[in-house]
C-alpha cells in the first residue's frame, strides 16, 4: 500500500488496469512498472501486457473469478471495490487488513467502445447493448470518489504528465492532480452514460429530438481574453455530448493575429452561417454580429467588392467571411478597408504573405458545416439555457404569392432567395435592400419595422432606387412600405399575416409596388 506524504500525497505502489482498447494503456503500464508499481489487470488486459513483457497480476487472484455470463461480470466484486474505496486512515487500514483486501493506489480504465459503435452505425440494438460497459465506469467512479487516496485515470492523453510527475516526486501524485483527474473521470462516466441515454431515447422515440442531450460541455482550451467588455470574464466551452447530437464545434484555425475574443466568436458565427448559405462565390461583412453587407457573384473579388461597398462606414473594423479560397485579387478588393477579422476556407501562402502586412488583422481558416447538417443554437436567459433548431428552411417559389397588381420582373424575382437569406441573418427588426445578388442597404436591430426601413434607406441612398426589399416579418402598418416606395424601392418580399395586410397591400398598389407574401417569418432576436 502507498505511504502517505503530506506534500505530494500517497505514493503509488499498486495499480489496477482495465482496458477494452489495449494499445493506449501500454505506455502507462510500462511507465508504472518501471517505477516499481505492482500491476493488476483484468484477464484480457493482463494477457496483452504480459505478451509485451510487462509483468502483471490478474484480478482473478483477488476475486476468484475470471468472467461470468460472457464477460458481463468480472470486476463487479466487493474485494476489488473494497480495495479501491477504502480510506487509508488508521481505521481504513485496519479494516483492509481484517478483511484481507488488496488496496489500490491508481485505477486506469478505458471503457468498452459504445460511442464508437454508435457512430459507426453498423451494429444491431442487441449488439450495442453488449457494448455498454458496467464494470469499467463503476471502477472509475469508485476511484474518483476516493481520489484523496486513489488516482483515477481515464484519458491516455494524461500518461506523459502523470508519469512525469511521479518520476519527479518519487511516485507521488499531488492533490491538485488528483482532483483534476477525478473531475475528468466523472466527466467521462457522465458522457458515457449520456451516450447510452441518447441512444435509448432515440430507440424509444426516434421522431422527437432530445434537447437535454445537449447539456454536457467541456472547456475547449482556446480561452478568451475577456467577454463582451474587458471587465467581463469569459471562456470557451465545446459540446461533448453523445455522437449524433449536433452543436459540434466548427473547425477554426487562427493563422494570424491575437487570440479570438468573445465578440470575435459572435461575429464569426454570423458571418460563416450566412456566407455558407451560398453556392456561388460569396462574401459577407459583419459588424456587431449582424450583416452590414453581402454579395454573391461569378468570382470572389467581385463579391467582396459589392459586399464591402454596401456600407462604407459600418465596414470599418468589421469581420469579413468568404466561401472560396482567397486569391491575391481578393486581397486587392480589401484595399482601403480596415478589417478586424477575415475568415475563409483557405489562404494560399502568397495571400498570407500579403496579409502579414496588416498587423492588426486576425486571420482564421474555417467554414460552417454543410447546410444539410442539423444544428442547434443555444442562448442563456433568466438563468436558463434556451435551445432551438437552427433555421435552415429554404425559400421556394411555390410558396411566394403575388398580392399586388404589379408583378416583379424575372430579374427581380431572382433576387428573392438571396435577399431572404441575408435578412434572416440580420437582427430583428430587419430589412435588406438588394439589387441583383448584392445588398445596397441593411437595417437591423430596430424596435419598429419603419425604423429598420429608414436605416436601410439611409445606408443605400440613391442605390435604393429600383431595389428589392426583404422584410424578416410582416409590415404591421403601411408606413414602412410607404417610405420605401417614396425612395424608389420597386419590389417587396415579406411574410404577410398582419391584421392590416389589406391596407398594406392597398398602399403598395397606390405606390405601384410589386409585393409578395411568403407566409413565414425569420426573426433573429
Amino acid at each position: 500500500m502507498g505511504s502517505e506524504d503530506a506534500a505530494g500525497g500517497p505514493t503509488i505502489g499498486r495499480a489496477l488496469l482495465a482496458a477494452d482498447r489495449k494499445e493506449p494503456i501500454v505506455p502507462l503500464a510500462r511507465g508504472l512498472r518501471s517505477g516499481g508499481v505492482e500491476l493488476y489487470a483484468t484477464e484480457g488486459t493482463r494477457r496483452y501486457l504480459e505478451g509485451l513483457g510487462i509483468p502483471c497480476h490478474g484480478t482473478e487472484e483477488i476475486t476468484g473469478i475470471t468472467a461470468w455470463f460472457g464477460g458481463r461480470v468480472k470486476t463487479l466484486h466487493p474485494k476489488l471495490f473494497g480495495g479501491i474505496l477504502a480510506p487509508r486512515d488508521e481505521g481504513g487500514r485496519r479494516e483492509l487488513e481484517t478483511l484481507g483486501l488488496v488496496p489500490f493506489d491508481l485505477v486506469a480504465v478505458l471503457f468498452y467502445p459504445f460511442e464508437e459503435a454508435l457512430i459507426a452505425g453498423t451494429e444491431r440494438p442487441e449488439e450495442l447493448l453488449e457494448r455498454i460497459d458496467v464494470g469499467g465506469p463503476s471502477l472509475l467512479r469508485a476511484a474518483a470518489k476516493n481520489h484523496r487516496y486513489v488516482v483515477p485515470f481515464s484519458d491516455p492523453a494524461d500518461t506523459e504528465s502523470l508519469l512525469g510527475e511521479m518520476e519527479r516526486t518519487g511516485g507521488q501524485v499531488s492533490p491538485a492532480t488528483r482532483v483534476r483527474l477525478a473531475a475528468k473521470a466523472f466527466r467521462r462516466t457522465a458522457l458515457y452514460d449520456a451516450a447510452v441515454h441518447a441512444w435509448l431515447e432515440r430507440v424509444a422515440d426516434p421522431t422527437t429530438p432530445r434537447l437535454a442531450d445537449l447539456l454536457a460541455f467541456a472547456r475547449s482550451g482556446e480561452g478568451l481574453r475577456y467577454g463582451e467588455n474587458p471587465h467581463q470574464r469569459a471562456d470557451v466551452l465545446v459540446e461533448v455530448t453523445p455522437p449524433g447530437v449536433p452543436l459540434t464545434p466548427w473547425p477554426l484555425v487562427c493563422l494570424k493575429g491575437d487570440a479570438l475574443s468573445y465578440n470575435n466568436y459572435l461575429d464569426l458565427e454570423r458571418a460563416l452561417a450566412l456566407v455558407s448559405e451560398f453556392d456561388a462565390p460569396a462574401a459577407v461583412v459583419v459588424k456587431h454580429a449582424t450583416p452590414c453587407g453581402a454579395a454573391s457573384a461569378d468570382d470572389l473579388p467581385q463579391a467582396l467588392q459589392h459586399a464591402l461597398g454596401t456600407d462604407p462606414v459600418a465596414r470599418y473594423g468589421s469581420a469579413v467571411a468568404v466561401n472560396r479560397p482567397l486569391t491575391l485579387a481578393g486581397v486587392d478588393a480589401l484595399k482601403g478597408t480596415f478589417v478586424d477579422l477575415l475568415v475563409g476556407p483557405s489562404f494560399p501562402a502568397e495571400v498570407r504573405e500579403r496579409l502579414a502586412r496588416r498587423p492588426k488583422l486576425k486571420l482564421v481558416q474555417g467554414m460552417a458545416p454543410s447546410r444539410a447538417t442539423p444544428r442547434w443554437e443555444a442562448r442563456t436567459a433568466t438563468g436558463r439555457l434556451l435551445l432551438q433548431e437552427a433555421d435552415r428552411r429554404e425559400l421556394v417559389s411555390s410558396e411566394i404569392k403575388l398580392v399586388t397588381r404589379r408583378a416583379a420582373s424575372e430579374e427581380e424575382l431572382r433576387s428573392f432567395p438571396f435577399a431572404w437569406k441575408v435578412v434572416r441573418h440580420a437582427r430583428s427588426n430587419a430589412v435588406a435592400l438588394v439589387r441583383g445578388q448584392a445588398t445596397v442597404g441593411i437595417g437591423s436591430g430596430q424596435t419598429s419595422r419603419v425604423g429598420a426601413v429608414r436605416v436601410a434607406l439611409e445606408v443605400a441612398g440613391d442605390r435604393a432606387r429600383g431595389s428589392v426589399l426583404a422584410s424578416d416579418a410582416y409590415f404591421p402598418f403601411a408606413d414602412g412600405l410607404e417610405e420605401a416606395g417614396r425612395a424608389g424601392v420597386r419590389v417587396i418580399l415579406q411574410p404577410g399575416g398582419s391584421i392590416r395586410d389589406t391596407e398594406v397591400v392597398a398602399a403598395a398598389d397606390r405606390l405601384d409596388l410589386a409585393m409578395y407574401f411568403c407566409g413565414w417569418r425569420v426573426f433573429r432576436h
